[in-house]
This record gives structure tokens, C-alpha cells and sequence, in this order.
């Protein structure tokens, strides 16, 4: 309400209350003042009616909500269902106008004042996780791969000869569909393997830009966030020889936000050398759902060029939701989440040793992966396929997600491409694992029951082994004719154990 509101309810109720009540309101707008002024993550998150008012005030500045609004066009903020209405908290238009998402939408002053709020908000975290001299950002409503498709067009108008992009590999299939479906042909790196870990092959890199011309080369698309064993690439010294023969340079960093070790390669890269573009997820972040990333970069002007290469208008349910979310927390809340990250990690590293020691295996040395994990499974019996695959399906029906069991020798074909060992970032890593990864959000309970059950499946999965096992060989004294019943009775009653339990 405004001073005139108030002074009109000082004469239906005690003035003194009335005044309380204005003070109390004035407390959530100094709060959204302060926003607006600094457009900065406030330091402790605000609570739920602060953020509806801000919300609701945002809202009605957007045409559609106006009283006695008269729409004409095909594209008015028309909602048939009151609950999507409510879902979007009537913020309807969207973001951008048809030739950039970063644009003011006449129609839409609340949208598009929500849009500049949350990528001013967004480029402060990113500050705050670690890239400190990042330039400019926005929020995208794609996924990542999509989003690094988006890059790579853009890239296009500035290199016009180039035909191919160099990638480290990484099996992981948007990031690498990403280049296909901009028209691009991968170069695919094989990694080296240092001990368990896969790492860039600096050398191969370098050699593949001599043999094919820095002009031809759209860019180099380096990774930071990945699964173990395969390990962040080496992104400072990619962003030299980026620098050295002057090709642009795209990092896929899509949970590595979360990481202060990949923050920390991305501000070095482009410390030392070069990288003019880093994409991260939203949902993997910040937890909100999918359907958004942030692109960053280094070089103002060529993040609005790449904002000014989406077609169209977009939607701002991502930038809605992460500015809730952003809010909400703030900093000190999003700083927690990112310590208690890095306490899970070394939590779940922890038990998993544990466990992979007590089954004969052995926890995967990848000091250079701060988010994943890896463990091996030598002792499942044909590490090719069915007694591995069988334990991944066994986790996935007892309700365990995320995790992935890699057997050996898998063949994929993604875009007319073929990979030997897919999922495993190599043709031949040396054996079968299972991945795990401590993310953000997760909780001392979530490694606990994770292991709980893990360890239930391979006692399952080894039994069932060990059982095939005694089976054969009682098939194998058979025809030798020489079985003695009393042992073999013995051996399956240790392998099989008590049969209540």
C-alpha cells in the first residue's frame, strides 16, 4: 500500500497499529530495495512472504495483469488454467524479444526486470564459487547441450572456415550430440591413462591442431565436471595452446559449479590462456528442476553475441526458478550447501573404501575428480556383461539412482559415431566399476542407505556366483565320475548359508 492507503486505514483502525503494520512492510521493501540497487545475492536468504511480494510486485508491472488491459495480438499473456496462472505466479510473457534473450520486453516490465535481476544474481555466485573475473552470464532456458550448441552457432559467424571441434573424450552423449547437431565433425582425443585416472592427452591435442590448421578448428571443447575414472581435462593447459594458435576455447562445466576445484581450473585457464565460454546446468547446481543453464564467459561482448543468436522469444520458468532459489538460500545458505558438499564427498569416499576392501575390490584412486567416484568390480565373474549389468539393474529396481555399474568392452553408437568401452571414457579401461557421486544436496543418510544396499547386491550378485560355481563343478565331477556327495554338500551350504536369511 502506498502513504495514502495507510493514512486512509489510520482512520478505520488504531494509528499506532496501522503504523506497526507499515513498518513491518517497509522491512520486506528495504530487502527488495536493496535487490534492486545492488543486484546482488543478499547474504542470508529471505523468507517465502518477502519473496511472494516481490513476486506478486513484479507481476502486475507486466501487461497481461493490468486492470483493463485491452489485448489485440496473437501473443497476449492469455493463461486458460487459473493453475498455471498461479503455477508461473502470473508471469506469463516470458523473457527476451525475438532478437535477444537478454532484450527488455515492452510488454513485460516485471519479466524482463526479473530476467536482469536474476542473471546480475547468478554472475554474483559465480563470483562467489570461484571464477572471480568472469565478465558477463545469462540464463538460458536449455539444457546444457543445448546450450553448448548455442555457443558453437555463434562461434560459426567468427570462423567461417572452421569445420571441426576438437574434444577430449568424454562418454556422455549431449556433450558430444551438442557438436554434431551444430554441423560440426568431432575430433575425438582418447585420454591417457595415469594411474586409475584418464586424463587429457596434451600432446595429441596439440598434434591434432598442427595436422588439421588452427583456421579449420572451431574451437577446442574441454570438460571439468565428469565421471571417474576419467578426470577434469587440463583445462590451463588447453587454454595455453588456445591462446597460442588462437582458437576459441568452450568448456563444458555443466555440475561443475558446485566444485571449488573446477571453479578454480576455470579461473586459472583463463588466467594463463584462453576460455571464452563456460556452461553450467541449473538443476544440477542449484537444484531446480530441468530445463536451463548459465553460459559465462570472459569477454562481455561475446556473451551478448551469443544471447543475440537465440531465436526468439524464451521461457523464464528457469530464471524464475532459480532466482526463488537464490533468494531463498543466499549466499551464507549456498555457501553452506557447497561446504556440506565437500564433507559428503570425503563421507562417501569413506564408506565406499570401506565396503569395495570388505568385497575384495578396491576404491579407485582419482584425486583430480572432486565430485566423483569410482570402485572396482574385478571379482564379479565377466566383467563384460551379465554378472555387472546385473548389478546395476539390481540397484536400479531397490530405488538407487545416479549410480551406474560400467562393465567392459560396451560399444555405442552416438550420431553415426562408434565408441569401444562407451561409458567408460577410454576403448579398453582395465576393468568393470561402479560410479558414485557426491552432488550437492546430498545427505549423510543418502550415502548410508546407498551403502546399505549396495553392499546387499553384491552379496546377492556374489552368492549367486559363487552358487553357479559349486553347481559346475559338481557337473564336472559328474562326468568325471568321481564326486564325493558329503563335500560338495559342504560347499554348498557354505556358499549358500542359512536359507531364512
Amino acid at each position: 500500500m502506498n502513504p495514502e492507503s495507510f493514512a486512509a486505514g489510520e482512520r478505520r483502525v488504531s494509528p499506532s497499529y496501522v503504523r506497526q503494520g507499515r513498518e513491518a512492510r517497509r522491512a520486506h521493501e528495504h530487502l527488495i530495495q536493496l535487490l534492486l540497487e545492488q543486484g546482488k545475492c543478499p547474504e542470508d536468504g529471505w523468507d517465502e512472504g518477502t519473496l511472494e511480494l516481490f513476486l506478486h510486485e513484479l507481476a502486475i508491472m507486466d501487461s497481461n495483469n493490468f486492470l483493463g488491459n485491452c489485448g489485440v495480438g496473437e501473443r497476449e499473456g492469455r493463461v486458460a488454467s487459473a493453475l498455471v496462472a498461479r503455477r508461473h505466479y502470473r508471469l506469463i510473457h516470458g523473457i527476451g524479444r525475438s532478437g535477444d534473450i537478454s532484450a527488455v520486453q515492452p510488454k513485460a516490465a516485471g519479466s524482463s526486470l526479473l530476467n536482469k535481476i536474476t542473471n546480475s544474481l547468478v554472475l554474483n555466485v559465480i563470483k562467489l564459487a570461484g571464477v572471480h573475473s568472469v565478465a558477463n552470464c545469462f540464463v538460458v532456458p536449455m539444457a546444457t547441450g543445448m546450450s553448448l550448441t548455442l555457443c558453437f552457432l555463434t562461434l560459426r559467424h567468427k570462423r567461417p572456415k572452421a569445420k571441426y571441434i576438437i574434444w577430449p573424450r568424454i562418454d556422455q552423449k549431449s556433450c558430444f550430440k551438442s557438436m554434431v547437431t551444430a554441423g560440426f565433425e568431432p575430433v575425438v582425443i582418447e585420454n591417457v591413462l595415469e594411474g586409475d585416472e584418464l586424463r587429457t592427452d596434451l600432446n595429441a591435442v596439440e598434434a591434432k591442431v598442427q595436422e588439421l590448421g588452427p583456421d579449420r578448428i572451431l574451437c577446442i571443447h574441454s570438460t571439468t565436471s565428469c565421471f571417474a575414472p576419467r578426470v577434469p581435462d587440463r583445462l590451463e593447459e588447453l587454454a595455453v595452446i588456445c591462446a597460442n594458435y588462437d582458437i576459441p576455447h568452450v568448456v563444458n562445466n555443466a555440475y561443475g559449479l558446485q566444485s571449488s576445484k573446477c571453479m578454480h581450473l576455470i579461473q586459472q585457464g583463463a588466467r594463463v590462456g584462453r576460455i571464452d565460454v563456460f556452461v553450467q546446468s541449473l538443476d544440477k547446481n542449484f537444484m531446480v528442476p530441468v530445463g536451463g543453464a548459465i553460459i559465462a564467459g570472459f569477454n562481455d561482448s561475446f556473451i551478448q553475441e551469443i544471447s543475440k543468436m537465440y531465436p526468439g522469444r524464451a521461457s523464464a520458468s528457469p530464471s524464475l526458478d532459480v532466482l526463488i532459489t537464490l533468494l531463498s538460500l543466499g549466499c551464507n545458505g549456498y555457501k553452506k550447501l557447497l561446504k556440506e558438499r565437500k564433507e559428503m564427498f570425503v563421507y562417501l569416499s569413506t564408506e565406499l573404501k570401506k565396503l569395495a576392501e570388505a568385497h575384495n575390490e578396491r576404491l579407485l584412486q582419482t584425486p583430480h575428480n572432486p565430485i566423483s567416484l569410482a570402485m572396482t568390480l574385478r571379482t564379479l565373474g565377466g566383467q563384460h556383461g551379465k554378472a555387472v549389468t546385473q548389478l546395476g539393474s539390481m540397484l536400479f529396481t531397490r530405488q538407487v539412482s545416479g549410480a551406474r555399474v560400467v562393465p567392459l568392452g560396451s560399444v555405442q553408437t552416438v550420431s553415426g559415431y562408434t565408441f569401444q568401452g562407451f561409458m567408460s571414457h577410454t576403448d579398453n579401461y582395465p576393468c568393470a566399476y561402479l560410479n558414485a557421486a557426491a552432488a550437492i544436496g546430498m545427505k549423510t543418510q543418502d550415502v548410508d542407505l546407498f551403502i546399505k544396499r549396495l553392499e546387499k547386491c553384491l552379496n546377492t550378485v556374489e552368492k549367486e556366483q559363487n552358487k553357479a560355481s559349486v553347481v559346475s563343478g559338481v557337473d564336472n565331477y559328474n562326468r568325471a565320475g568321481d564326486v564325493d556327495i558329503e563335500e560338495m554338500a559342504l560347499k554348498l551350504d557354505s556358499v549358500l548359508g542359512d536359507k531364512h536369511q
